[in-house]
C-alpha cells in the first residue's frame, strides 16, 4: 500500500466511525465539531479564522485591539486555527498583537504562508513572520498561491523534518491554476492545501476535493462568502424554510454548514471584523449539517436566485 494511503487510513481508524469530532482545548471551552486532519488524526475544529483584508489595521490601537477581541471571542467559542499571510499587509503583526493580549492560548492552530519569488529570502520571510505572531514556531506553513513552490516545498519539507514546522500545504483561491494545483497535489506528500470553495464557487467539487480526500490531504476553505459579497447578495432573500431543520438562522451559517459538510474539507476560515460575526460563524459548526442530498438542494436553491 503507497504511503499516502497508510497515513490516510490511519487518520481514518483514530476518527472510527465519527465524521466529526470534538475539539481538544481547555475544559471550560465549549467543544465544536471538529474533524482529524489526514497526516496525523489531530482534531481541529471545522471553522476557523482568517485575516486577510480585516486584520490590515496598521498601527491604529483601536482597530488593533478590535482585532483582539475579535480574536479572544474565536477562542472562546472554541476555534482553534488562525490563518494569514506576508501578503496581508499588517496583518501579522496585528494578530500578534491580539495572541499577546491573550497571553498566546496554547489551543492556538497557527497556519501562515511564504510568499515571495526568490527561494533564497524564503527562511527570513517565514522566521520575520513567526517574530510577528510570538509564536516558537507555524503549526502550518503554505505556500501562498503556488508563488516559486518548486524552490518552498523542499525547504518547507526540511522544516518538517527538523520539527520547525509541523505541516506543509499550498494555495491557491478563486479557481486560479487549478491544473498545476492538482499535479502539486499528485506528486508531493502535501499535509494540507487551501482554496475556494462555496455554495456559488464549485469548481474544487471536479478534481481537487476528491483527490485531496484519496490522497489523505487536509482542505481550507478560503473565501466562503466571497469578502462578504456572497452573503450580501444571499440576504435579499428569504432564508429557505428548511434551513431551520440544519439550526442555520443566517445566511452566512448556511453557507457554512453547506462548505463543513464536504467530506473533503477540514476547516473554513471566514474573516470578519466583529465579534458578532465570529460567533456567528463559529455556531455553524454546531447542530445538524446538510446531507448530500440536501447540499444539491442548496445549491440548486441558490443558483436558481
Amino acid at each position: 500500500m503507497i504511503p499516502h494511503r497508510r497515513r490516510f487510513l490511519r487518520a481514518a481508524a483514530a476518527g472510527a466511525a465519527l465524521a466529526f469530532l470534538p475539539a481538544a482545548g481547555a475544559q471550560s471551552a465549549p467543544s465544536p465539531l471538529a474533524r482529524p486532519i489526514p497526516a496525523s488524526g489531530e482534531p481541529l475544529p471545522v471553522v476557523g479564522l482568517g485575516t486577510w483584508i480585516t486584520f490590515n489595521v496598521g498601527n491604529d490601537p483601536v482597530a488593533r485591539d478590535a482585532c483582539a477581541e475579535v480574536v479572544r471571542a474565536f477562542f472562546a467559542g472554541g476555534g482553534r486555527m488562525i490563518d494569514s499571510s506576508p501578503m496581508y499587509g499588517s496583518s501579522q503583526p496585528v494578530t500578534g498583537h491580539a495572541l499577546r493580549k491573550l497571553g498566546h492560548p496554547a489551543r492556538l492552530f497557527s497556519a501562515e504562508k511564504v510568499w515571495t519569488g526568490s527561494g533564497a529570502r524564503a527562511r527570513a520571510q517565514i522566521e520575520a513572520s513567526r517574530q510577528h505572531w510570538g509564536v516558537a514556531r507555524f503549526d502550518l506553513v503554505q505556500v501562498h498561491n503556488l508563488l516559486a513552490w518548486q524552490e518552498h516545498l523542499p525547504l518547507l519539507f526540511e522544516m518538517k523534518a527538523a520539527a520547525l514546522v509541523r505541516y506543509v500545504g499550498i494555495t491557491t483561491s478563486e479557481g486560479r491554476r487549478h491544473r498545476e494545483f492538482e499535479e502539486v497535489m499528485r506528486k508531493h506528500p502535501l499535509d494540507f492545501v487551501q482554496l475556494t470553495y462555496n455554495v456559488a464557487d464549485r469548481e474544487a467539487e471536479a478534481r481537487l476535493l476528491p483527490l485531496a480526500r484519496d490522497r489523505g490531504i487536509g482542505v481550507i476553505v478560503n473565501r466562503p462568502f466571497r469578502e462578504g459579497a456572497l452573503v450580501r447578495d444571499l440576504e435579499r432573500h428569504p432564508l429557505p424554510a428548511w434551513a431551520q431543520e440544519l439550526g442555520a438562522a443566517t445566511w452566512a451559517q448556511l453557507v457554512l454548514k453547506f462548505i463543513v459538510a464536504h467530506p473533503a474539507v477540514t476547516c473554513v476560515i471566514p474573516a470578519t471584523t466583529r465579534v458578532d460575526h465570529v460567533r456567528e460563524n463559529l455556531a455553524a459548526a454546531a447542530g445538524p449539517l446538510p446531507d448530500e442530498a440536501l447540499r444539491r438542494r442548496l445549491a440548486a436553491h441558490v443558483a436558481g436566485l
